[in-house]
């Protein structure tokens, strides 16, 4: 497969403290968000016109599956695609703790798995809660931006008011990295379109 601008990573939280309702909105959110225009053209119009795209739930230590695999995004109709399995995710790892290192790490290993070079790799660490289980996540988040890439972070306070403060410590990293807050999941959607513009500027 030829190079692409951008390999993305969307990790989703699907630990406990996101109920069901809850994890319905984050994915259309998602979903809504690769649609809006801006994202669409930003993905898809980079000097080499394409980008590469996957989606990784995750919850505890040993519960990360990649629940849809690597996408190259090189067109309108191949972002509808993309953006319509998304908002079809289904939540199947189990609903335990929040480990986000262990998440970071599964992120490492699908990038390393992508099917074709770029020149940027960003993991969207999408979340509600700190590190609460295996391996700290600032370990992994060392390894990954020593290798160039950038982790960035939205966080969802309804449960942990101060988490920005604990994903900017201790979870984002690399080439200009940063994290976004929302109050709740109703305001997810557009948290993640004012995310995803940022990041493919």
């Amino acid at each position: 497969m030829e190079a692409v601008d951008l390999a993305l990573i969307l990790a989703l939280d699907g630990s406990a403290s996101v109920t069901f309702d809850e994890f319905n909105l984050m994915a259309n959110g998602c979903a809504a968000a690769l649609r809006d225009p801006e994202v669409v053209a930003g993905l898809t119009g980079g000097a080499l016109g394409a980008s590469l795209a996957a989606v990784l739930l995750w919850s505890g230590s040993a519960a990360q599956e990649v629940m849809v695999g690597w996408t190259r995004l090189d067109s309108p109709a191949a972002m509808a695609a993309f953006a319509q399995a998304v908002e079809d995710v289904p939540r199947v790892v189990p609903a335990g703790a929040t480990a986000i290192g262990e998440a970071l790490a599964a992120c490492a290993s699908l990038l390393a798995a992508a099917p074709a070079p770029s020149r940027r790799q960003v993991i969207d660490m999408v979340g509600d809660g700190r590190s609460n289980e295996g391996i700290p996540p600032e370990a992994v988040r060392d390894r990954l931006t020593e290798a160039g890439v950038t982790i960035n972070g939205l966080c969802v306070l309804h449960e942990e008011a101060d988490l920005l403060a604990t994903y900017t410590a201790e979870v984002i990293g690399g080439p200009g990295a940063f994290a976004l807050q929302c109050q709740d999941f109703d305001g997810f959607a557009e948290a993640m379109r004012q995310k995803l513009q940022r990041e493919i500027a």
